[in-house]
C-alpha cells in the first residue's frame, strides 16, 4: 500500500512540475540578456513588444530602396585643364612662357531629381570643369551642362538632354530621426552603383572649417572618395541628403560621413533655377556664439527694421523652436534658415524669462554690402540683369567712393565676377572672401565692365 501511495505521489509531483514548466517556458516568453559579462539572467519581456521587435529585425530590408535609387544615381566625370609651371621653361623657352597645359580628370556622383534630366551634385565634384560627362547605371553617357552652383553649400545643378529618366523624390530632412536606417548610393573609387547601409548618427552637425552649411546629417554609412554628390536615402528610397564629406585622417572612410540635408539642397537648386543665384534668408538678429551650455540660441541684438524686430522678438530671448523643429544650438537654426528664402514667414518660439512665446517672423534678404577698405558697395544682380549680361554669377558694384577706382576705369554698374580667382555668386560670398584677404596677402578682383570685357585689379 505504501509503495502504491509513493508511486501516486511521484506521478502527481511529476505532473505538477511538468505543468509549471510548461506555463513558465511556453506561456511567458523570456529573453536572455548578458550584462557586464555576468551570468545569463532571465528577464521577462512583454509578449507584444517581443513580437514587434522580432518582426522588425527579421523584415528589415533595403532591397526596395536600393532598386528605387540605383538607376537615379549617376557617375560624374569632371575634366579640367590645368597649367603646370616648369621652373626651367623661362631658361629654355624665354620669359613669358606660361608652362604646359595638362588635362586633369576628377570623378564623383550625382542624383537625378527629375525625369527631364536635372542632376544635383556637389560643387567640389565639378569645380573648374571644362567639360562634364555623366554616365547612368545602364552605361549610357551624356554631356552635362552646368546650370549653376552654390559653393557655400557645396551644391551644384547639372542638366542632361533626354526624357523619362528615373529620378529620386525629395523627402523632408527635418522629419528624419537619429537611429533611422539610411542608404548611401554612389560611385566610390569608380565602382559604379554601390550601396552601403547605416544609421543617422546625428543631425545639425557643425563641421569645423565649414561656416556656411553648419547643419550636416551625420551617418555611419560607408562613404569614400567618389561618393561625393551621391544620394543618402531613407528605407523608402526618398532623398534625405547629398553625401558631401567624411571625417578622416587617411582620406578613406573611418566611420563617419556627412550629407547636406535634402531641404537645403532642394532650396538651393530651386533658387538657381528660378533666380540664377541663391536667396539667403535673414532672421534679423545677432546671437551669442559662446553659450555651449545653453539649449537654444540667445538673441544679443535685433537688427533695426528687420523681420525679428517687426515680429516683436527682443534681446535676451532664447530661440528654442522654428515651426515644429527643436532648436538646441545655432547649427539647428542655420539649417532651418538655409532651407528658407526671403519673404517666407516662419513661426519662432522663444523662451522669455519663464514664458514661451511664439511669433511669426517674415524673413528678409541681405541685398547689399559696403566694402569699406575698397570704397564701394556691392548689390545683388536681378534675374533680368544676369540674363542681359549673359551671366550666371556676379554682383553689381555701386556707390563708388574711391577715386582711384574711377581713375582705373571701374564704373557704377560694373559686375564683380571673381575675388582671388574664386567666382562670386552672392553678396554674402563677397563678405566671406574679403575676410580671407589676409590669408592671401593680396586681393585680386575680376570685374566685368560695361563693354563686356573682364579686367583684373590687384590690391595689396
Amino acid at each position: 500500500m505504501r509503495k502504491l501511495a509513493s508511486l501516486v505521489f511521484i506521478a502527481v509531483l511529476g505532473g505538477v512540475i511538468s505543468l509549471v514548466g510548461f506555463s513558465f517556458f511556453i506561456e511567458s516568453p523570456l529573453a536572455i540578456q548578458k550584462v557586464n559579462n555576468e551570468k545569463n539572467r532571465f528577464v521577462p519581456i512583454p509578449t507584444s513588444y517581443s513580437k514587434v521587435n522580432s518582426f522588425a529585425v527579421e523584415n528589415t530590408s533595403f532591397v526596395e530602396a536600393a532598386e528605387k535609387s540605383l538607376n537615379a544615381v549617376v557617375h560624374v566625370k569632371n575634366t579640367s585643364i590645368n597649367t603646370a609651371q616648369d621652373p626651367f621653361s623661362n631658361f629654355f623657352y624665354g620669359r613669358g612662357n606660361n608652362g604646359r597645359q595638362r588635362e586633369q580628370v576628377g570623378t564623383g556622383s550625382g542624383v537625378l531629381i527629375s525625369s527631364d534630366g536635372y542632376i544635383v551634385t556637389n560643387n567640389h565634384v565639378i569645380d573648374n570643369a571644362s567639360s562634364i560627362e555623366v554616365t547612368l547605371n545602364n552605361k549610357k553617357t551624356y554631356t552635362a551642362e552646368l546650370i549653376g552652383t552654390d559653393p557655400s553649400s557645396d551644391i551644384a545643378l547639372l542638366k542632361i538632354e533626354g526624357a523619362s529618366f528615373e529620378s529620386i523624390p525629395f523627402a523632408n530632412s527635418d522629419a528624419i530621426q537619429v537611429g533611422e536606417w539610411v542608404l548611401a548610393v554612389g560611385n566610390p573609387y569608380n565602382l559604379t552603383s554601390t550601396v552601403t547601409a547605416g544609421i543617422i548618427s546625428a543631425k545639425g552637425r557643425d563641421l569645423e572649417g565649414n561656416s556656411i552649411t553648419e547643419s550636416f546629417i551625420q551617418t555611419d554609412a560607408a562613404v569614400n572618395p567618389g561618393n561625393s554628390g551621391g544620394a543618402l536615402v531613407n528605407t523608402r528610397g526618398e532623398l534625405i541628403g547629398i553625401n558631401t564629406a567624411i571625417s578622416s585622417q587617411t582620406g578613406a572612410f573611418v566611420g563617419y560621413s556627412f550629407a547636406v540635408p535634402s531641404n537645403i539642397a532642394k532650396k538651393v537648386i530651386e533658387d538657381i533655377m528660378e533666380f540664377g543665384n541663391v536667396q539667403k534668408a535673414l532672421l534679423g538678429i545677432q546671437y551669442d556664439p559662446n553659450k555651449d551650455d545653453l539649449e537654444g540660441v540667445r538673441i544679443i541684438a535685433v537688427t533695426k527694421a528687420g523681420g525679428a524686430e517687426k515680429a516683436g522678438l527682443l534681446e535676451e530671448d532664447i530661440i528654442v523652436k522654428i515651426e515644429e523643429v527643436k532648436i538646441t544650438k545655432f547649427s539647428d537654426l542655420k539649417g532651418q534658415l538655409n532651407a528658407k528664402r526671403p519673404g517666407d514667414e516662419i513661426k519662432v518660439t522663444v523662451l522669455r524669462g519663464e514664458n514661451y512665446i511664439t511669433k511669426t517672423v517674415m524673413l528678409t534678404e541681405n541685398k547689399a554690402l559696403h566694402v569699406n577698405f575698397l570704397g564701394f558697395s556691392v548689390e545683388k544682380l536681378s534675374k533680368e540683369e544676369l540674363k542681359h549680361n549673359n551671366l550666371k554669377i556676379g554682383v553689381k558694384i555701386v556707390n563708388i567712393k574711391n577715386p582711384e577706382l574711377e581713375d582705373l576705369g571701374v564704373l557704377e554698374g560694373d559686375v564683380l565676377l571673381e575675388i582671388n580667382n574664386v567666382e562670386v555668386g552672392s553678396v554674402d560670398q563677397v563678405d566671406k572672401l574679403l575676410k580671407e584677404k589676409s590669408q592671401q596677402g593680396y586681393l585680386k578682383l575680376g570685374i566685368l565692365n560695361a563693354n563686356g570685357e573682364k579686367e583684373n585689379y590687384i590690391f595689396r
